[in-house]
């Protein structure tokens, strides 16, 4: 336990301004951003600081993905002329130099905390009636600590399947994926969001048959159609079999260490839904997460659950029990770690009584790791003519981009959609989806646009660097002018 352990029930709880229950990003965000504007704060963590996100989610897995993306540059090197021996993958030296990555962050993390005079408590803390939190730190004593403010940031775990208990080797979620320790042959990916779609990309590239198993008609919903229908294109052309409609019913495990798994399609054209079976040697079961409020103690306040698991909190991420707050994957908002970071500002400004202004979750940025990237912002196409609006837009493939042509890797596009203006002229940004290299780091400029209401005149208008890969969002949006250079 670290600063605490002068506290104790002897003397009293110890009182702080605001005590955050997790150290993931959306409580060390809270901590962090509370510190900064001078209040008292505790943290209470019973894992590691860092949570999920960076021990066992985005940042082991950005590392790993990262790793597949070299292995698969020294494989076209010689398509640059530059010739090497036959690449070697050893994949347990990336996962000494991904350990390294987390471990250096984790210390960092640590290191602002102290800057910032949080106090950092190890152990499982729950919320009781009078805003205290108790914290059980193991073989120590049992301590209490008084929060004017309590903000609960307890994160997820990963959903897990009927039938498809995880030994960690033949059935794995996200946790024990970015453990391995050698790659499996054949892998079923069950489920095709975000998460699925980055571990079945990873995967390929490092030579395994993969095939995701998606119960929606498309993969990673939320994206626009189009882009949707473009990367099931392109993982389709690396070798991954991409199945959508598809309804994952169990598995038989085989004398030779591997599984087949039972799946249903759905009906096509009229038909009747089939029944299949795919032989594998491992399962990644990537269906979501859910809420893990399981050890606040919450059954005893006046926080309330919904149907779900998740807790309920309004608009500024108040709970129904005064003082006390909930962020990040605690709550019904998208489980992305910025958002968490977001959130944990919006709760301690209203802490402060700044009146912050809500985050706008249907406009917050989502990037998606897998090759090709995927990157949006906003309403897809078809989400804003079923908001009612009269839409206008446009496509640009970076087949004919320069900087793409020169990094060898020209698939995908970018797609704007834009609110059609009485006089037929395409006006304000209400998305942007992009597919293709590096997008993840294209999407700044596009998510400022729908977030700042801008008009595509005006974005059109800004200068673009040549030759970069973003001209190609500049280019989309030109089109939408009417006057497009090169398409």
């Amino acid at each position: 336990m670290e600063d605490g352990a002068n506290s104790g029930e002897a003397s009293g709880p110890v009182r702080y301004d605001l005590v955050v229950i997790g150290g993931g990003p959306a409580g060390y965000g809270a901590a962090l951003y509370a510190g900064a504007a001078g209040m008292k704060v505790a943290l209470v963590e019973r894992d590691k600081v860092g949570g999920t996100c960076l021990h066992r989610g985005c940042i082991p897995a950005k590392e790993l993905l990262e790793t597949a993306a070299v292995w698969r540059t020294v494989g076209e090197a010689a398509e640059f002329g530059v010739n090497v021996e036959p690449p070697e993958l050893d994949f347990g030296v990336s996962q000494v130099r991904k350990q390294r990555i987390v471990d250096g962050l984790e210390t960092g993390v640590k290191g602002l905390l102290r800057h910032r005079k949080v106090t950092v408590y190890e152990g499982t803390g729950w919320l009781c009636a009078d805003r205290s939190v108790e914290v059980d730190a193991g073989e120590s004593d049992t301590l209490r600590l008084q929060g004017d403010h309590v903000l609960l940031a307890a994160g997820s775990v990963p959903i897990t399947l009927g039938g498809f208990d995880r030994d960690g080797t033949l059935i794995m979620t996200s946790d024990e994926v970015l453990a391995l320790d050698e790659v499996p042959p054949r892998v079923a990916v069950i489920g095709g969001g975000a998460i699925g779609c980055e571990f079945a990309s990873m995967l390929s590239d490092l030579g395994a048959e993969v095939t995701v198993l998606e119960y929606a008609p498309q993969i990673i919903p939320g994206v626009d159609a189009d882009i949707a229908k473009a990367l099931a294109r392109a993982f389709s052309k690396r070798g991954i079999t991409v199945l959508t409609g598809c309804q994952v019913t169990g598995h038989t495990p085989t004398s030779g260490g591997g599984t087949t798994v039972q799946y249903t399609t759905a009906p096509r054209s009229g038909g009747d839904s089939g029944e299949a079976a795919l032989d594998v040697d491992a399962v990644v079961v990537s269906v979501g997460r859910r809420p893990y409020p399981d050890h606040l103690g919450l059954d005893d306040t006046e926080v309330r659950l919904d149907e779900r698991g998740f807790v309920v909190a309004d608009e500024l991420c108040r709970t129904s029990m005064a003082g006390v707050y909930a962020v990040g994957d605690l709550i019904n908002t998208p489980q992305l770690a910025h958002v968490g970071f977001a959130e944990a500002i919006v709760a301690v400004k209203d802490m402060l009584g700044e009146e912050p202004a809500p985050v706008d979750y249907g406009n917050v940025p989502w990037a998606i790791y897998c090759h090709p990237e995927v990157a949006f912002a906003g309403l897809t196409e078809a989400a804003a003519r079923e908001a009612g609006f009269d839409v206008a837009t446009s496509k640009h493939r970076f087949t004919g981009n320069s900087r793409a042509m020169i990094v060898n890797d020209t698939e995908g596009l970018v797609k704007i959609v834009a609110e059609r203006e009485a006089d037929g002229a395409a006006g304000r940004v209400l998305g942007v989806h992009m597919m293709g290299p590096w997008v993840t780091e294209q999407l700044g400029q596009g998510y400022l646009a729908v977030n700042w209401e801008a008009t595509v005149s005006e974005v059109a208008a800004l200068v673009q660097p040549h030759p970069t890969l973003s001209e190609l969002f500049g280019e989309t949006m030109l089109s939408l002018t009417g006057r497009g250079l090169h398409g």
